[in-house]
């Protein structure tokens, strides 16, 4: 993987919990969106960027595929990466990892920058580039 890696660090908690006692399957998708929003704002490109340059992060398609039980209170680590970025199109991987280091639930994304004005897909900019770690 050349491009650069980020890592999150989560407690799972009683409201990520459904009736069985395990992370409820919607839950997994909030977790990886914050940890996303996270990396990209530290990066320079959070909600006050998008707004004043007219553009974001949009998510064409998403597939979750659940490997392993995740329970109350189990400490875990989000794994974020951009696999590959071809001309307005990016695939992203998500890894959520338990404290033994094995994959619990992996998430692949197709992403793009999304122009707000235009209503439409765009170039990665040098500034979204930077944001997700291609640069």
């Amino acid at each position: 993987m050349p491009n650069r890696v980020f890592e999150q660090a989560i407690v799972i908690r009683e409201e990520h919990l459904d009736t069985f006692g395990h992370v409820n399957n919607a839950r997994y998708l909030e977790m990886f969106e914050q940890a996303r929003w996270d990396l990209i704002t530290d990066n320079g490109f959070g909600l006050d960027f998008v707004k004043t340059s007219g553009t974001g992060p949009v998510i064409l398609e998403v597939s979750l595929r659940f490997v392993r039980e995740v329970r109350n209170r189990q400490h875990m680590l989000i794994r974020s990466y951009i696999d590959s970025y071809e001309g307005k199109i990016g695939r992203m991987t998500q890894l959520l990892i338990d404290d033994s280091d094995r994959v619990c639930c992996e998430g692949k994304l197709v992403i793009a920058q999304w122009d707000t004005q235009a209503r439409k897909l765009i170039l990665p900019t040098p500034e979204w580039r930077r944001a997700i770690g291609l640069e």
